[in-house]
Protein backbone atom coordinates (compact mmCIF):
# COMPACT_ATOMS: atom_id res chain seq x y z
CA UNK A 1 0.00 0.00 0.00
CA UNK A 2 2.05 3.25 -1.23
CA UNK A 3 2.78 5.72 1.80
CA UNK A 4 -0.08 7.85 2.62
CA UNK A 5 -2.66 6.00 2.19
CA UNK A 6 -5.37 5.66 5.16
CA UNK A 7 -4.35 1.83 6.46
CA UNK A 8 -7.14 -0.22 7.92
CA UNK A 9 -7.65 -0.38 11.69
CA UNK A 10 -8.21 -3.59 13.52
CA UNK A 11 -8.92 -4.34 17.07
CA UNK A 12 -9.65 -7.81 18.66
CA UNK A 13 -13.70 -8.34 19.56
CA UNK A 14 -14.63 -8.34 23.16
CA UNK A 15 -15.12 -11.57 24.76
CA UNK A 16 -16.71 -11.39 28.19
CA UNK A 17 -13.90 -12.80 30.37
CA UNK A 18 -16.80 -15.11 32.64
CA UNK A 19 -18.23 -16.89 29.30
CA UNK A 20 -14.66 -17.24 28.26
CA UNK A 21 -13.54 -18.61 31.19
CA UNK A 22 -16.46 -20.82 31.84
CA UNK A 23 -15.66 -22.48 28.03
CA UNK A 24 -11.82 -23.11 29.05
CA UNK A 25 -13.24 -24.59 32.28
CA UNK A 26 -15.06 -27.19 30.29
CA UNK A 27 -12.43 -27.95 28.58
CA UNK A 28 -12.56 -25.81 25.16
CA UNK A 29 -8.99 -25.05 23.55
CA UNK A 30 -7.70 -21.46 24.66
CA UNK A 31 -8.61 -20.50 21.02
CA UNK A 32 -11.97 -21.52 20.52
CA UNK A 33 -13.33 -19.96 23.57
CA UNK A 34 -12.29 -16.68 23.04
CA UNK A 35 -13.91 -17.37 19.37
CA UNK A 36 -17.48 -18.38 21.50
CA UNK A 37 -17.44 -15.72 24.14
CA UNK A 38 -16.85 -13.04 21.27
CA UNK A 39 -19.86 -14.42 20.00
CA UNK A 40 -21.58 -14.74 23.47
CA UNK A 41 -22.07 -17.94 24.00
CA UNK A 42 -20.74 -19.54 27.17
CA UNK A 43 -19.85 -23.31 28.18
CA UNK A 44 -23.68 -23.30 29.14
CA UNK A 45 -25.01 -22.58 25.25
CA UNK A 46 -22.06 -24.37 23.35
CA UNK A 47 -23.32 -27.13 22.55
CA UNK A 48 -26.89 -26.61 21.25
CA UNK A 49 -25.09 -23.30 19.85
CA UNK A 50 -22.11 -25.91 17.35
CA UNK A 51 -25.04 -28.41 16.84
CA UNK A 52 -28.55 -26.69 15.57
CA UNK A 53 -31.56 -28.73 15.55
CA UNK A 54 -34.59 -28.68 13.67
CA UNK A 55 -36.01 -30.03 17.00
CA UNK A 56 -35.29 -26.53 18.19
CA UNK A 57 -37.44 -24.70 15.35
CA UNK A 58 -40.48 -22.28 16.36
CA UNK A 59 -44.13 -23.07 15.39
CA UNK A 60 -45.59 -21.23 12.95
CA UNK A 61 -48.44 -19.87 15.86
CA UNK A 62 -45.32 -17.80 17.01
CA UNK A 63 -45.78 -15.48 14.23
CA UNK A 64 -48.71 -12.78 14.68
CA UNK A 65 -50.58 -13.44 11.74
CA UNK A 66 -49.95 -16.68 10.51
CA UNK A 67 -52.97 -18.47 11.41
CA UNK A 68 -55.48 -16.12 9.78
CA UNK A 69 -53.46 -16.19 6.86
CA UNK A 70 -53.76 -19.86 6.20
CA UNK A 71 -57.31 -19.68 7.06
CA UNK A 72 -57.67 -17.11 4.09
CA UNK A 73 -55.04 -18.86 1.65
CA UNK A 74 -56.73 -22.73 2.41
CA UNK A 75 -60.32 -21.95 2.33
CA UNK A 76 -59.84 -20.23 -1.25
CA UNK A 77 -57.54 -22.69 -2.24
CA UNK A 78 -59.86 -25.69 -1.35
CA UNK A 79 -62.81 -23.86 -3.28
CA UNK A 80 -60.75 -23.56 -6.37
CA UNK A 81 -60.65 -20.00 -6.16
CA UNK A 82 -57.34 -18.38 -8.48
CA UNK A 83 -54.38 -17.42 -6.25
CA UNK A 84 -51.95 -15.16 -7.85
CA UNK A 85 -48.51 -15.39 -5.65
CA UNK A 86 -47.10 -11.93 -5.73
CA UNK A 87 -43.31 -12.01 -5.59
CA UNK A 88 -39.81 -10.28 -5.98
CA UNK A 89 -37.14 -10.84 -8.49
CA UNK A 90 -34.63 -11.20 -5.80
CA UNK A 91 -33.29 -14.08 -4.59
CA UNK A 92 -35.53 -14.42 -1.57
CA UNK A 93 -38.92 -13.05 -2.99
CA UNK A 94 -37.86 -16.01 -5.76
CA UNK A 95 -37.68 -18.75 -3.01
CA UNK A 96 -40.36 -17.46 -1.10
CA UNK A 97 -42.72 -17.34 -4.02
CA UNK A 98 -41.18 -21.09 -4.74
CA UNK A 99 -42.22 -21.79 -1.38
CA UNK A 100 -45.93 -20.66 -1.31
CA UNK A 101 -46.90 -21.68 -4.81
CA UNK A 102 -45.44 -25.24 -3.87
CA UNK A 103 -47.80 -24.83 -0.76
CA UNK A 104 -50.80 -23.73 -2.34
CA UNK A 105 -50.77 -26.24 -5.35
CA UNK A 106 -50.64 -29.03 -2.81
CA UNK A 107 -53.74 -28.10 -1.06
CA UNK A 108 -55.47 -26.58 -3.72
CA UNK A 109 -58.52 -28.18 -5.84
CA UNK A 110 -57.52 -30.40 -8.56
CA UNK A 111 -57.17 -28.43 -11.75
CA UNK A 112 -56.63 -25.49 -9.93
CA UNK A 113 -52.97 -24.38 -9.93
CA UNK A 114 -51.96 -21.13 -8.55
CA UNK A 115 -50.16 -18.72 -10.63
CA UNK A 116 -46.76 -16.51 -9.75
CA UNK A 117 -46.23 -12.64 -10.38
CA UNK A 118 -43.03 -11.33 -10.70
CA UNK A 119 -42.39 -7.24 -10.83
CA UNK A 120 -39.93 -6.11 -13.79
CA UNK A 121 -36.91 -4.55 -12.06
CA UNK A 122 -36.17 -2.26 -14.81
CA UNK A 123 -39.55 -0.98 -15.73
CA UNK A 124 -42.05 -1.41 -12.37
CA UNK A 125 -39.76 -1.59 -10.11
CA UNK A 126 -39.75 -2.97 -6.09
CA UNK A 127 -43.27 -4.56 -5.50
CA UNK A 128 -46.38 -3.66 -6.07
CA UNK A 129 -46.41 -0.72 -8.35
CA UNK A 130 -49.59 1.11 -9.94
CA UNK A 131 -47.80 -0.69 -12.81
CA UNK A 132 -47.03 -4.13 -11.94
CA UNK A 133 -50.66 -4.39 -10.15
CA UNK A 134 -52.09 -3.95 -13.46
CA UNK A 135 -50.08 -5.94 -15.40
CA UNK A 136 -50.47 -8.58 -12.90
CA UNK A 137 -54.67 -7.79 -13.07
CA UNK A 138 -54.30 -8.15 -17.04
CA UNK A 139 -52.73 -11.51 -17.05
CA UNK A 140 -54.66 -13.05 -14.33
CA UNK A 141 -58.39 -11.69 -15.08
CA UNK A 142 -60.27 -13.75 -12.53
CA UNK A 143 -58.14 -13.10 -9.47
CA UNK A 144 -59.81 -14.12 -6.34
CA UNK A 145 -56.66 -14.03 -4.00
CA UNK A 146 -53.33 -12.45 -4.02
CA UNK A 147 -50.53 -13.29 -1.48
CA UNK A 148 -47.74 -11.32 -1.62
CA UNK A 149 -44.46 -12.94 -0.53
CA UNK A 150 -40.91 -10.15 0.72
CA UNK A 151 -43.21 -7.34 -0.21
CA UNK A 152 -46.60 -5.24 0.37
CA UNK A 153 -46.00 -4.30 4.03
CA UNK A 154 -45.84 -0.31 2.32
CA UNK A 155 -48.80 -1.45 -0.68
CA UNK A 156 -51.24 0.72 1.19
CA UNK A 157 -52.72 2.12 -1.85
CA UNK A 158 -52.23 -1.02 -4.26
CA UNK A 159 -53.93 -3.42 -1.47
CA UNK A 160 -56.64 -0.76 -1.46
CA UNK A 161 -57.38 -0.68 -5.13
CA UNK A 162 -57.42 -4.63 -4.84
CA UNK A 163 -59.55 -4.71 -2.05
CA UNK A 164 -62.56 -2.62 -4.17
CA UNK A 165 -62.22 -5.01 -7.34
CA UNK A 166 -62.99 -7.37 -5.06
CA UNK A 167 -59.91 -9.23 -4.11
CA UNK A 168 -58.61 -10.73 -1.30
CA UNK A 169 -55.30 -9.92 -0.16
CA UNK A 170 -52.85 -11.61 2.09
CA UNK A 171 -49.97 -9.94 2.93
CA UNK A 172 -46.50 -11.30 3.85
CA UNK A 173 -43.34 -9.72 3.92
CA UNK A 174 -40.28 -9.07 6.30
CA UNK A 175 -39.49 -5.29 5.83
CA UNK A 176 -40.51 -2.34 7.68
CA UNK A 177 -43.55 -0.87 7.64
CA UNK A 178 -44.67 2.74 7.41
CA UNK A 179 -46.83 5.06 9.17
CA UNK A 180 -50.06 3.15 7.91
CA UNK A 181 -50.49 -0.61 7.19
CA UNK A 182 -52.06 -1.76 3.60
CA UNK A 183 -55.97 -3.03 5.20
CA UNK A 184 -55.33 -7.02 3.82
CA UNK A 185 -57.27 -9.65 4.71
CA UNK A 186 -54.52 -10.97 6.64
CA UNK A 187 -50.93 -10.08 7.41
CA UNK A 188 -47.57 -11.70 8.29
CA UNK A 189 -44.81 -9.16 9.13
CA UNK A 190 -42.03 -9.91 11.73
CA UNK A 191 -41.10 -6.17 11.59
CA UNK A 192 -45.07 -5.16 12.61
CA UNK A 193 -45.97 -7.58 15.04
CA UNK A 194 -43.29 -10.95 16.39
CA UNK A 195 -41.65 -12.44 19.38
CA UNK A 196 -38.02 -11.27 19.16
CA UNK A 197 -36.86 -14.81 17.74
CA UNK A 198 -38.85 -14.57 14.90
CA UNK A 199 -37.87 -10.92 13.92
CA UNK A 200 -34.80 -11.80 11.99
CA UNK A 201 -36.94 -13.57 9.36
CA UNK A 202 -36.78 -13.07 5.89
CA UNK A 203 -38.98 -13.43 2.97
CA UNK A 204 -38.51 -16.92 2.33
CA UNK A 205 -38.52 -17.73 6.32
CA UNK A 206 -41.85 -16.01 6.54
CA UNK A 207 -43.72 -18.15 4.19
CA UNK A 208 -41.66 -21.02 4.88
CA UNK A 209 -43.20 -20.14 8.57
CA UNK A 210 -46.79 -19.70 6.58
CA UNK A 211 -46.45 -23.16 4.30
CA UNK A 212 -46.46 -24.79 7.66
CA UNK A 213 -49.06 -23.38 9.14
CA UNK A 214 -51.22 -24.21 5.91
CA UNK A 215 -50.41 -27.65 5.58
CA UNK A 216 -51.10 -28.22 9.60
CA UNK A 217 -54.38 -27.03 8.97
CA UNK A 218 -55.07 -29.17 6.05
CA UNK A 219 -53.84 -31.89 7.52
CA UNK A 220 -56.77 -30.62 10.59
CA UNK A 221 -59.22 -30.79 7.56
CA UNK A 222 -58.60 -34.45 6.49
CA UNK A 223 -56.61 -33.38 4.00
CA UNK A 224 -54.26 -35.96 2.27
CA UNK A 225 -51.04 -35.24 0.46
CA UNK A 226 -48.48 -36.99 -1.59
CA UNK A 227 -44.76 -36.25 -1.66
CA UNK A 228 -43.36 -34.01 1.39
CA UNK A 229 -42.51 -30.55 0.92
CA UNK A 230 -41.14 -29.85 4.09
CA UNK A 231 -37.33 -30.36 2.54
CA UNK A 232 -37.41 -28.19 -0.53
CA UNK A 233 -39.42 -25.71 1.09
CA UNK A 234 -36.60 -25.29 4.04
CA UNK A 235 -33.70 -25.37 1.65
CA UNK A 236 -35.23 -22.30 -0.12
CA UNK A 237 -35.62 -21.02 3.57
CA UNK A 238 -32.18 -21.39 4.55
CA UNK A 239 -30.84 -20.10 0.99
CA UNK A 240 -32.95 -16.67 1.03
CA UNK A 241 -31.47 -16.33 4.62
CA UNK A 242 -28.02 -16.18 3.28
CA UNK A 243 -28.66 -14.36 0.28
CA UNK A 244 -30.69 -11.73 2.09
CA UNK A 245 -27.91 -10.85 4.65
CA UNK A 246 -30.44 -11.88 7.51
CA UNK A 247 -28.94 -12.38 11.04
CA UNK A 248 -27.48 -16.00 11.19
CA UNK A 249 -28.83 -16.64 14.80
CA UNK A 250 -31.76 -18.48 16.52
CA UNK A 251 -34.11 -19.45 14.39
CA UNK A 252 -32.40 -18.02 11.21
CA UNK A 253 -29.33 -20.35 12.69
CA UNK A 254 -31.16 -23.74 12.45
CA UNK A 255 -33.02 -23.06 9.32
CA UNK A 256 -29.08 -22.10 7.49
CA UNK A 257 -27.70 -25.18 9.53
CA UNK A 258 -30.21 -27.85 8.26
CA UNK A 259 -30.80 -26.40 4.90
CA UNK A 260 -26.69 -26.61 4.09
CA UNK A 261 -27.12 -30.56 5.49
CA UNK A 262 -30.32 -31.30 3.70
CA UNK A 263 -29.58 -29.78 0.46
CA UNK A 264 -27.92 -32.89 -1.64
CA UNK A 265 -30.77 -34.88 -0.66
CA UNK A 266 -34.28 -32.52 -0.47
CA UNK A 267 -33.44 -29.57 -2.72
CA UNK A 268 -35.53 -28.09 -5.39
CA UNK A 269 -33.84 -30.25 -8.68
CA UNK A 270 -33.21 -26.82 -10.38
CA UNK A 271 -31.27 -25.74 -7.66
CA UNK A 272 -29.23 -28.94 -7.44
CA UNK A 273 -28.74 -28.68 -11.45
CA UNK A 274 -27.67 -25.16 -10.92
CA UNK A 275 -25.40 -26.31 -8.13
CA UNK A 276 -23.90 -29.30 -10.12
CA UNK A 277 -23.23 -26.91 -13.05
CA UNK A 278 -21.34 -23.70 -10.88
CA UNK A 279 -19.40 -26.18 -8.71
CA UNK A 280 -17.28 -29.07 -8.80
CA UNK A 281 -17.35 -29.85 -5.04
CA UNK A 282 -17.88 -33.84 -4.05
CA UNK A 283 -18.17 -32.50 -0.19
CA UNK A 284 -21.53 -34.02 1.43
CA UNK A 285 -22.70 -30.74 2.68
CA UNK A 286 -22.43 -27.32 1.05
CA UNK A 287 -21.11 -24.23 3.34
CA UNK A 288 -22.74 -20.57 3.05
CA UNK A 289 -19.75 -19.92 0.63
CA UNK A 290 -22.34 -21.97 -1.75
CA UNK A 291 -25.36 -19.97 -0.81
CA UNK A 292 -23.49 -16.91 -0.64
CA UNK A 293 -21.35 -17.15 -3.79
CA UNK A 294 -22.75 -19.98 -6.01
CA UNK A 295 -26.20 -20.59 -6.07
CA UNK A 296 -27.30 -16.72 -4.86
CA UNK A 297 -25.92 -14.70 -7.29
CA UNK A 298 -27.11 -16.87 -9.97
CA UNK A 299 -30.60 -16.44 -9.27
CA UNK A 300 -30.37 -13.05 -8.57
CA UNK A 301 -28.62 -12.31 -12.33
CA UNK A 302 -31.72 -13.14 -13.86
CA UNK A 303 -33.84 -10.84 -11.88
CA UNK A 304 -30.58 -8.13 -12.42
CA UNK A 305 -30.13 -8.40 -16.25
CA UNK A 306 -33.22 -10.10 -17.52
CA UNK A 307 -36.76 -11.13 -15.30
CA UNK A 308 -36.67 -13.17 -12.19
CA UNK A 309 -38.97 -15.37 -14.34
CA UNK A 310 -36.45 -17.03 -15.56
CA UNK A 311 -34.99 -18.11 -12.52
CA UNK A 312 -38.68 -19.18 -10.47
CA UNK A 313 -39.25 -21.20 -13.10
CA UNK A 314 -35.27 -23.33 -12.76
CA UNK A 315 -36.48 -23.36 -8.99
CA UNK A 316 -40.14 -24.86 -9.51
CA UNK A 317 -38.94 -27.35 -12.45
CA UNK A 318 -39.76 -30.90 -11.61
CA UNK A 319 -38.31 -32.27 -15.72
CA UNK A 320 -34.78 -32.74 -15.11
CA UNK A 321 -33.73 -32.24 -18.53
CA UNK A 322 -36.02 -28.91 -18.57
CA UNK A 323 -33.71 -27.99 -15.23
CA UNK A 324 -31.06 -28.70 -16.98
CA UNK A 325 -31.02 -26.12 -19.61
CA UNK A 326 -32.90 -23.43 -17.03
CA UNK A 327 -29.70 -24.12 -14.97
CA UNK A 328 -27.34 -22.99 -18.11
CA UNK A 329 -29.44 -20.43 -19.21
CA UNK A 330 -29.42 -18.77 -15.55
CA UNK A 331 -25.66 -19.62 -15.66
CA UNK A 332 -25.16 -17.35 -18.72
CA UNK A 333 -27.30 -14.64 -17.29
CA UNK A 334 -24.49 -14.47 -14.13
CA UNK A 335 -21.72 -14.50 -16.57
CA UNK A 336 -23.26 -11.87 -18.27
CA UNK A 337 -23.23 -10.14 -14.57
CA UNK A 338 -19.64 -10.81 -14.15
CA UNK A 339 -19.09 -9.31 -17.75
CA UNK A 340 -20.98 -6.25 -16.97
CA UNK A 341 -19.74 -5.56 -13.06
CA UNK A 342 -16.36 -5.55 -13.98
CA UNK A 343 -16.57 -2.98 -16.55
CA UNK A 344 -18.86 -0.73 -14.23
CA UNK A 345 -16.39 -1.37 -11.42
CA UNK A 346 -13.26 -0.06 -13.47
CA UNK A 347 -15.27 2.79 -14.35
CA UNK A 348 -15.94 3.88 -10.95
CA UNK A 349 -12.96 3.01 -9.96
CA UNK A 350 -11.56 5.83 -12.24
CA UNK A 351 -14.10 8.50 -10.60
CA UNK A 352 -13.54 8.11 -6.90
CA UNK A 353 -13.29 11.62 -5.37
CA UNK A 354 -10.75 11.15 -3.16
CA UNK A 355 -11.53 12.46 0.61
CA UNK A 356 -14.81 13.02 -0.33
CA UNK A 357 -17.31 12.51 2.58
CA UNK A 358 -19.71 10.25 0.43
CA UNK A 359 -18.92 8.91 -3.15
CA UNK A 360 -21.35 9.87 -5.52
CA UNK A 361 -20.07 8.22 -9.17
CA UNK A 362 -22.43 8.55 -12.26
CA UNK A 363 -21.75 5.65 -15.01
CA UNK A 364 -24.25 6.92 -17.58
CA UNK A 365 -23.09 3.32 -19.40
CA UNK A 366 -23.78 1.02 -16.59
CA UNK A 367 -26.41 -1.47 -16.02
CA UNK A 368 -29.04 -0.46 -13.58
CA UNK A 369 -29.44 -4.00 -11.98
CA UNK A 370 -25.77 -4.36 -11.29
CA UNK A 371 -25.64 -0.91 -9.31
CA UNK A 372 -25.84 -1.83 -5.65
CA UNK A 373 -23.15 -4.83 -6.27
CA UNK A 374 -20.90 -2.57 -7.53
CA UNK A 375 -21.52 0.17 -4.96
CA UNK A 376 -20.88 -2.77 -2.28
CA UNK A 377 -17.19 -3.29 -3.89
CA UNK A 378 -16.30 0.37 -4.46
CA UNK A 379 -17.36 0.76 -0.39
CA UNK A 380 -14.45 -2.11 0.15
CA UNK A 381 -11.75 -0.50 -1.23
CA UNK A 382 -13.38 3.43 -1.49
CA UNK A 383 -10.53 5.56 0.81
CA UNK A 384 -10.85 7.59 3.76
CA UNK A 385 -13.21 10.87 4.06
CA UNK A 386 -11.32 14.07 4.89
CA UNK A 387 -11.20 13.42 8.47
CA UNK A 388 -9.20 10.30 7.91
CA UNK A 389 -11.17 8.87 9.84
CA UNK A 390 -12.43 5.18 7.52
CA UNK A 391 -14.67 4.38 4.93
CA UNK A 392 -17.67 6.41 3.24
CA UNK A 393 -20.92 5.60 1.91
CA UNK A 394 -21.42 4.82 -1.84
CA UNK A 395 -23.84 5.55 -4.27
CA UNK A 396 -23.74 4.33 -7.92
CA UNK A 397 -26.40 5.79 -10.43
CA UNK A 398 -27.21 4.59 -13.76
CA UNK A 399 -29.89 6.84 -15.94
CA UNK A 400 -31.05 8.66 -12.74
CA UNK A 401 -31.79 5.39 -10.64
CA UNK A 402 -29.25 4.64 -7.93
CA UNK A 403 -28.56 2.35 -5.08
CA UNK A 404 -26.40 3.09 -2.39
CA UNK A 405 -23.76 0.87 0.33
CA UNK A 406 -22.50 2.16 3.58
CA UNK A 407 -20.26 1.35 5.95
CA UNK A 408 -20.90 0.76 10.20
CA UNK A 409 -22.11 3.64 11.81
CA UNK A 410 -23.70 5.43 8.76
CA UNK A 411 -27.78 5.04 8.44
CA UNK A 412 -28.32 5.71 4.07
CA UNK A 413 -32.07 6.06 4.56
CA UNK A 414 -31.70 8.72 7.22
CA UNK A 415 -29.18 11.27 4.55
CA UNK A 416 -31.69 9.75 1.76
CA UNK A 417 -34.66 12.18 3.88
CA UNK A 418 -31.81 14.86 4.26
CA UNK A 419 -31.89 14.90 0.14
CA UNK A 420 -35.41 14.24 -0.43
CA UNK A 421 -35.70 17.84 -2.60
CA UNK A 422 -33.32 16.19 -5.13
CA UNK A 423 -34.79 12.47 -5.36
CA UNK A 424 -38.23 10.97 -6.78
CA UNK A 425 -38.52 8.37 -4.96
CA UNK A 426 -36.37 6.57 -2.36
CA UNK A 427 -35.75 3.45 0.11
CA UNK A 428 -33.91 1.10 2.44
CA UNK A 429 -32.40 1.03 5.73
CA UNK A 430 -29.20 1.89 7.39
CA UNK A 431 -26.86 -0.26 5.35
CA UNK A 432 -28.26 0.19 1.96
CA UNK A 433 -30.80 1.73 -0.26
CA UNK A 434 -32.26 2.73 -3.41
CA UNK A 435 -33.46 5.98 -5.17
CA UNK A 436 -34.12 7.87 -8.02
CA UNK A 437 -33.02 11.38 -8.69
CA UNK A 438 -35.14 13.87 -10.12
CA UNK A 439 -34.04 14.97 -13.77
CA UNK A 440 -31.38 17.57 -13.89
CA UNK A 441 -30.30 17.54 -9.89
CA UNK A 442 -27.81 14.56 -9.87
CA UNK A 443 -24.84 17.43 -8.64
CA UNK A 444 -27.58 18.72 -5.82
CA UNK A 445 -28.58 15.12 -4.33
CA UNK A 446 -24.56 14.80 -4.07
CA UNK A 447 -23.84 17.78 -2.51
CA UNK A 448 -26.78 17.33 -0.45
CA UNK A 449 -26.39 13.47 0.21
CA UNK A 450 -22.31 14.15 0.93
CA UNK A 451 -23.27 17.07 3.64
CA UNK A 452 -25.70 14.22 5.30
CA UNK A 453 -23.23 11.72 5.30
CA UNK A 454 -20.46 14.35 6.56
CA UNK A 455 -23.00 15.52 9.26
CA UNK A 456 -23.63 11.83 10.13
CA UNK A 457 -19.89 10.94 10.37
CA UNK A 458 -19.05 13.76 12.69
CA UNK A 459 -21.48 11.66 15.16
CA UNK A 460 -20.26 8.49 15.28
CA UNK A 461 -18.17 7.37 17.82
CA UNK A 462 -14.45 6.76 16.50
CA UNK A 463 -14.04 3.44 18.15
CA UNK A 464 -16.65 2.11 15.83
CA UNK A 465 -15.92 3.86 12.83
CA UNK A 466 -13.50 3.00 10.67
CA UNK A 467 -12.20 -0.29 12.96
CA UNK A 468 -12.71 -3.42 11.83
CA UNK A 469 -12.84 -6.26 14.57
CA UNK A 470 -10.89 -9.26 14.44
CA UNK A 471 -11.26 -12.71 17.03
CA UNK A 472 -7.61 -13.00 17.96
CA UNK A 473 -3.65 -12.58 17.45
CA UNK A 474 -2.00 -15.47 16.52
CA UNK A 475 1.27 -17.31 15.41
CA UNK A 476 1.73 -20.26 12.80
CA UNK A 477 1.72 -22.68 14.90
CA UNK A 478 -1.73 -22.15 15.81
CA UNK A 479 -3.06 -22.83 12.28
CA UNK A 480 -3.59 -26.63 12.61
CA UNK A 481 -6.49 -28.81 11.28
CA UNK A 482 -7.94 -29.16 14.77
CA UNK A 483 -8.62 -25.15 14.45
CA UNK A 484 -9.83 -25.34 10.83
CA UNK A 485 -12.05 -28.16 12.07
CA UNK A 486 -13.57 -25.82 15.49
CA UNK A 487 -13.95 -22.85 13.09
CA UNK A 488 -15.83 -25.03 10.89
CA UNK A 489 -18.29 -25.80 13.65
CA UNK A 490 -19.26 -22.46 13.97
CA UNK A 491 -20.90 -22.38 10.76
CA UNK A 492 -22.88 -21.09 9.52
CA UNK A 493 -21.31 -18.19 9.63
CA UNK A 494 -22.89 -14.53 8.45
CA UNK A 495 -24.42 -11.59 9.73
CA UNK A 496 -24.31 -11.27 13.68
CA UNK A 497 -22.62 -14.59 13.67
CA UNK A 498 -19.54 -13.44 11.82
CA UNK A 499 -16.93 -15.62 10.31
CA UNK A 500 -13.90 -16.05 12.48
CA UNK A 501 -11.17 -13.43 11.45
CA UNK A 502 -7.67 -13.86 12.74
CA UNK A 503 -5.01 -11.73 12.69
CA UNK A 504 -0.88 -12.17 12.14
CA UNK A 505 1.82 -9.59 12.77
CA UNK A 506 4.86 -8.61 11.38
CA UNK A 507 5.02 -11.37 8.24
CA UNK A 508 6.99 -11.60 5.40
CA UNK A 509 6.11 -13.12 1.72
CA UNK A 510 8.56 -15.23 -0.02
CA UNK A 511 6.44 -15.40 -2.78
CA UNK A 512 3.40 -13.77 -4.50
CA UNK A 513 1.80 -14.85 -7.59
CA UNK A 514 -1.94 -13.15 -9.79
CA UNK A 515 -4.31 -16.38 -9.71
CA UNK A 516 -7.21 -16.81 -12.01
CA UNK A 517 -8.32 -14.73 -15.52
CA UNK A 518 -6.70 -11.74 -16.17
CA UNK A 519 -4.85 -12.06 -12.75
CA UNK A 520 -8.13 -10.91 -10.51
CA UNK A 521 -6.61 -12.60 -7.13
CA UNK A 522 -3.72 -13.82 -5.90
CA UNK A 523 -2.13 -16.41 -3.94
CA UNK A 524 1.15 -15.86 -1.40
CA UNK A 525 3.39 -18.01 -0.33
CA UNK A 526 5.26 -17.06 3.00
CA UNK A 527 8.92 -16.91 4.49
CA UNK A 528 7.70 -18.53 7.88
CA UNK A 529 7.33 -22.25 6.80
CA UNK A 530 4.71 -22.22 9.47
CA UNK A 531 2.18 -20.19 7.90
CA UNK A 532 -0.13 -21.75 5.08
CA UNK A 533 -0.59 -20.34 1.87
CA UNK A 534 -3.22 -18.09 0.75
CA UNK A 535 -5.61 -17.01 -1.49
CA UNK A 536 -6.56 -13.30 -1.41
CA UNK A 537 -9.93 -12.49 -3.94
CA UNK A 538 -10.21 -10.06 -6.60
CA UNK A 539 -6.86 -8.50 -4.88
CA UNK A 540 -4.95 -9.11 -7.75
CA UNK A 541 -4.13 -5.28 -7.84
CA UNK A 542 -2.25 -5.53 -4.82
CA UNK A 543 0.37 -8.16 -6.28
CA UNK A 544 3.28 -5.48 -8.07
CA UNK A 545 3.19 -3.62 -4.56
CA UNK A 546 3.77 -7.04 -2.33
CA UNK A 547 6.50 -8.36 -4.88
CA UNK A 548 7.82 -4.18 -5.24
CA UNK A 549 8.42 -4.85 -0.65
CA UNK A 550 9.50 -7.84 -0.62
CA UNK A 551 12.08 -7.32 2.54
CA UNK A 552 8.54 -5.41 4.09
CA UNK A 553 6.80 -7.14 7.29
CA UNK A 554 2.77 -6.52 7.17
CA UNK A 555 0.27 -7.28 9.30
CA UNK A 556 -2.39 -9.61 7.31
CA UNK A 557 -5.72 -10.38 8.57
CA UNK A 558 -7.37 -13.77 7.52
CA UNK A 559 -9.77 -16.44 7.60
CA UNK A 560 -8.95 -19.93 7.88
CA UNK A 561 -10.65 -23.29 5.69
CA UNK A 562 -9.54 -27.01 5.56
CA UNK A 563 -8.97 -27.57 1.95
CA UNK A 564 -9.82 -31.45 0.96
CA UNK A 565 -7.49 -31.12 -2.60
CA UNK A 566 -4.96 -33.49 -2.52
CA UNK A 567 -3.93 -33.99 1.28
CA UNK A 568 -5.83 -31.95 3.41
CA UNK A 569 -4.32 -29.10 4.86
CA UNK A 570 -4.86 -25.88 5.93
CA UNK A 571 -5.28 -22.48 3.71
CA UNK A 572 -5.83 -19.15 4.19
CA UNK A 573 -7.91 -16.52 3.00
CA UNK A 574 -7.04 -12.90 3.07
CA UNK A 575 -9.16 -10.31 4.36
CA UNK A 576 -6.74 -7.20 4.91
CA UNK A 577 -2.88 -6.61 4.08
CA UNK A 578 -0.98 -3.43 5.81
CA UNK A 579 2.25 -2.66 6.34
CA UNK A 580 3.14 -3.64 10.14
CA UNK A 581 4.19 -0.87 12.37
CA UNK A 582 7.84 -2.64 12.54
CA UNK A 583 8.30 -0.90 9.54
CA UNK A 584 8.33 2.36 10.81
CA UNK A 585 9.91 4.66 13.14
CA UNK A 586 9.26 7.74 14.95
CA UNK A 587 9.02 10.63 12.63
CA UNK A 588 9.02 8.68 9.22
Amino acid sequence: MPRGEALSVWAEREAPAALESSLTDAGYPPIVARLLAARGIGAQDAEAYLSPSISSLATPGELPGVEKAAEVVLDVAQRGGKIVVFGDYDCDGICATAIMLRVIEAVSKPGCAPSAFIPERLSEGYGMSSASVSRMLDENPVVRLVVTVDNGINSVDEVADLKSRGISVVITDHHLPGEELPNADALVDPKVASPGRLAGLCGAGVAFLLANAIVNLAKSRGAHFGSPIAGPLLVLAGLATITDVMPLAGQNRILVSEALRRFRSVAPLGLRELFDRASRSVAPCLTVKDFGFLIGPRINAAGRLASGMEALELVVSTDREEARELARRVDVRNVERKTIEQAMLDAALSKIVPGAPAQVIDLPEGHQGVSGIVAARILERVGASNDGRGPVPVCIVVGGHGSARAPDGYNVRDAFVASAEALDRYGGHAAAGGFSVKEGMLDDFRRLFSAACAAQAANIPSNVHGVSRLDAWVSGSDLTLQLADWVQKIEPCGEANPEPLFGMRAVRFADVRPLGAEGRHLVATFRDKSIPKAIWWNRGDRVDELRAHSAAAYDMVFTLEASDYMERHVELRLVDVMPSECNFTIGE
